[in-house]
């Protein structure tokens, strides 16, 4: 599937975002927070440049950024700098999602390289993953019930498999 600019243009806004939301955890931290904050800004404004020029390579008007973002946290404090760095390496995961599909390898490649950063990044402040990273939340159905249906039968055992309750693997004394 080929995405033309639509993907590119996906990832572009995320990465404007990404560019004015670590500007502004940059400006307020200090130490190594703050020297994590600025090379993520850094490396999102590479990546930011690089899909203007894919957009325009393609025929296509690369969106400007917005003069200022609604962010989903405030940062006054470095738990909430981190909070926001990690939902900001969370979304641009996720805008990355489509062009990993396109039918060009290049655009997949650099999709999966991006998403990969972003999530090393995120585990870099925050070391958990989430179950499939860069899915939005609920689009991964649950889990089968490990309960058997009342239909199945249960698997036949031989009695050498079998557990003896009254053993703990423990040689004899």
């Amino acid at each position: 599937m080929s995405t033309g600019t639509g993907g590119l243009s996906t990832a572009l806004a995320a990465e404007h975002a990404a560019v004015y939301a670590y500007g502004v955890i940059a400006a307020r931290t200090t130490g190594d927070l703050r020297a994590t904050a600025t090379a993520a800004f850094r490396s999102h404004r590479v990546r930011r440049d690089r899909l203007r020029v894919l957009i325009t390579e393609r025929g296509g008007v690369p969106a400007e950024a917005d003069a200022a973002y609604a962010l989903p946290v405030t940062p006054s404090t470095a738990a909430q700098a981190v909070e926001l760095a990690v939902l900001v390496e969370r979304g641009v995961t996720t805008a990355y999602l489509e062009l990993a599909a396109d039918d060009d390898a290049a655009l997949r490649r650099m999709a999966a390289l991006a998403m990969q950063e972003c999530v090393k990044r995120a585990y870099g402040l925050r070391p958990e993953i989430e179950a499939f990273p860069g899915m939005p939340p609920g689009a991964v159905p649950p889990a089968p019930s490990a309960s058997p249906s009342a239909s199945a039968s249960p698997p036949p055992t031989s009695p050498s498999a079998a557990p003896d309750p009254d053993e703990d693997g423990a040689p004899p004394s």
